[in-house]
């Protein structure tokens, strides 16, 4: 079995969590590759004694991918983890990590992969697409989100919203963020919207802060095709960001199309945790 170790070089300090994570994987007798999952700044110094590999040139024939750092580098990892088919599990090095199935002190359960027990849980992805003058401008797969944001300067962004091309809300305001249910613990539920359970698989339409009474989230099931029209942004522009990226610059008349994808995202599981342990463990425990 052969098993990617990818660190965030920022966060697992002189990669202590990623050599722990590899000399135990070797003595359980997987084959492992140790690769960063992005470039690092040329004033990044990495330890003489570590040799990095091109993660897209081993992940061609890696048997799962596991990833060391927040919610955003396991975000990161698991589109390259997705796109080749292979499972992937994410270690917590960062504040809330909710998507990660470990915690640092937990590395040690990482013995128990060579031995196949571990479970894979299927996490829905959605398929996002920008058009505009009869061709496509943007196309990008979300595991948690696609959010409509104003610019910086903007006062409000005009959107209306359709499922199925009936129009199911309409509003001004600093935007709309479109999610699956990994999503909802993220930017959705700050913005006011619930919480959705994995297994449910529907998606949210959540405005964010809508000057409007009854702009509230919607719940919408997987089935359904949501299309998103820019309206009236002023002088100035809308963008489009795809679980945290780089945003892609919006203009009057764009059309965002957002539907299940045909992807998934496969998290390994090494514990048997209920999704409201975990709730109670990110999210009360930390306020404590």
């Amino acid at each position: 079995m052969k098993i990617v170790v990818s660190p965030n070089p920022y966060r697992d300090k002189q990669f202590k969590n990623a050599r722990q994570a590899c000399s135990i994987l070797r003595e359980a007798g997987a084959e492992v590759a140790l690769c960063l999952p992005f470039d690092v700044d040329k004033n990044f110094e990495i330890p003489s004694d570590l040799r990095f590999r091109d993660i897209q040139k081993e992940i061609r024939t890696a048997d799962m991918l596991v990833c060391f750092g927040g919610d955003g580098t396991i975000l990161h990892a698991s589109k390259i983890a997705t796109e080749h088919s292979i499972p992937i599990l994410g270690v917590n090095i960062g504040t809330m990590g909710f998507i990660a199935e470990l915690e640092a002190g937990e590395i040690e359960l990482l013995r128990k992969i060579p031995q196949g027990d571990y479970t894979v849980e299927e996490r829905t992805m959605l398929d996002v697409c920008v058009s505009g003058s009869k061709q496509t401008l943007f196309h990008e797969t979300a595991l948690n989100d696609a959010v409509i944001t104003k610019g910086a300067i903007a006062r409000v962004v005009q959107l209306a919203i359709y499922c199925d091309g009936v129009e199911a809300t309409s509003f001004s305001g600093d935007g709309v963020i479109l999610c699956t249910p990994t999503g909802s613990t993220a930017y959705s539920m700050s913005a006011g919207g619930p919480i959705v359970e994995p297994s449910a698989k529907n998606f949210l339409i959540t405005p964010i802060c809508a000057h409007a009474m009854l702009a509230k989230s919607i719940v919408v099931a997987p089935s359904r095709v949501i299309t998103v029209r820019v309206g009236k942004v002023g002088r100035h522009n809308a963008f489009l960001s795809v679980d945290g990226g780089r945003a892609f610059r919006l203009n009057v008349g764009d059309e965002i199309t957002v539907k299940s994808s045909q992807k998934v995202t496969r998290l390994v599981r090494l514990k048997n945790t209920s999704f409201f342990e975990i709730l109670n463990k990110k999210f009360i425990e930390k306020m404590r």
